[in-house]
């Protein structure tokens, strides 16, 4: 099952999040949804052709679980970029490494990949973001604290960066 897509779908306290990925890394990773169909159909046409494995991602699932409840579990997965571009990886990699209840805005993204002034660009490479909460785009803002664009909207971005922010041990 080297190359095979699989897949998986879970519930959270706040929705169902589906998971798609190959021996090679992570290739989506979900918002929250209402719904199993929902969450599954985000992943695109690519999950009409991946096998159901709940048990080859049982950890972040879990670990999923746990960060929607409040938790801080780390997320150190592997991600598989194929098709993205190189600047992609860099601002998606940069993401990765905003600490936990903590936001940087675009534009220090920007500087931070070598780009000063490619925050629009950033924020782009934000909403295409194939990997939710793994690559944290909620912890992106807009210059000034504003909280910016979140594929999963304003309210949710919002309340994902205040349970954080109150996290206990934080």
């Amino acid at each position: 099952m080297s190359g095979q897509l699989a897949y998986t779908a879970f519930e959270t306290d706040i929705g169902w999040i589906a998971i798609l990925g190959t021996a090679a890394g992570l290739r989506r990773v979900t918002l929250p949804h209402r719904s199993r169909s929902e969450a599954i159909q985000c992943l695109g046409g690519a999950a009409e052709q991946a096998l159901r494995d709940d048990t080859r991602f049982a950890n972040l699932a879990k670990r999923l679980k746990d960060f929607f409840h409040g938790d801080r579990p780390g997320f150190p997965d592997t991600i598989d970029f194929s098709g993205a571009t190189a600047f992609q990886r860099a601002v998606w990699e940069a993401a990765r490494q905003i600490p936990y209840g903590e936001a940087r805005s675009y534009g220090d993204l920007a500087e931070q990949v070598g780009r000063p002034g490619a925050a629009r660009a950033v924020g782009q490479c934000m909403a295409r973001n194939p990997v939710a909460v793994v690559i944290p785009c909620h912890r992106v803002v807009a210059s000034g604290g504003r909280l910016g664009g979140f594929g999963g909207g304003e309210d949710l971005k919002r309340y994902l960066l205040e349970m954080e922010a109150s996290a206990p041990g934080r």
